[in-house]
């Protein structure tokens, strides 16, 4: 049976216009190649009603499970929520549990639950409450879709209480070999070799280190036997 697919969309001017660099795509796909769960498709979308809306859409058909990043904070530019909602034809508003997580944290704190601040309470119905142990302001689960935070820390958080209500399947082991050639040296017998291992996948990453020409060979399967005969092949292929 095949892993689970699943999709990420990254939301927010920020990342598009260079300002901030996304960490949240490399963290969760490593997390998901661990937990047997295969990312297909990462968009990355700015902070457009319309676009949040046919990208939430278009990636919930397609997958088993989304996860989107930013956009739920209390700004006014923080339109991931309402639009969320507006993908399922939800209604939105400002739920009593969430309320309440947020009337703790702040009166903790000594700060006012404003209205700004109010907005990070708003959940779409049917949807259930993602913790966020770091600022209290939770994401949000509908159908097949998690909402979360796009800060590095929070998103990581709120990961850590999701993946384990997935059910994953194998997860993807991974070895590599430098390899001091260049790719157009490997190229013919990297091909014989994937054509031998079908069940396996074969990456060449190249490089050019002290002035030589090289590449990372990387191998890539859920049968640990068939990664290790493949890597045995490999080093014999290429030693020295």
């Amino acid at each position: 049976m095949p892993n689970p697919s699943a999709a990420m969309l990254v939301i927010g001017d920020e990342i598009l216009s260079g300002r901030t660099r996304d960490a949240n795509m490399h963290y969760l796909a490593g997390e998901l190649t661990r937990t047997g769960i295969d990312l297909r498709e990462v968009r990355v979308i700015s902070d457009d009603p319309d676009a949040i809306v046919a990208g939430v859409q278009a990636l919930s058909a397609a997958h088993d499970v989304v996860f989107t990043s930013g956009g739920i904070g209390p700004t006014h530019d923080d339109i991931t929520a309402e639009n969320v909602a507006r993908a399922f034809d939800r209604p939105i508003s400002v739920r009593d549990d969430a309320r309440a997580i947020l009337t703790a944290h702040y009166a903790a704190r000594e700060q006012e639950l404003n209205e700004a601040r109010l907005r990070m309470a708003r959940v779409p119905d049917g949807a259930t409450l993602i913790d966020n142990p770091i600022s209290a302001a939770p994401g949000f689960t509908i159908e097949n879709v998690h909402v979360m935070a796009g800060v590095p820390s929070i998103f990581q958080a709120m990961l850590a209480s999701v993946l384990p209500t997935i059910t994953g399947g194998a997860p993807l082991l991974s070895q590599t070999l430098e390899v001091r050639r260049g790719e157009g040296d490997i190229a013919g017998p990297l091909t014989d070799l994937a054509a031998r291992y079908p069940d396996l996948t074969f990456g060449s990453y190249p490089f050019i280190r002290d002035g030589c020409h090289g590449a990372n060979v990387v191998v890539r399967g859920q049968d640990g036997a068939q990664v290790d005969a493949a890597m045995a092949e490999l080093s014999e292929m290429f030693a020295g």
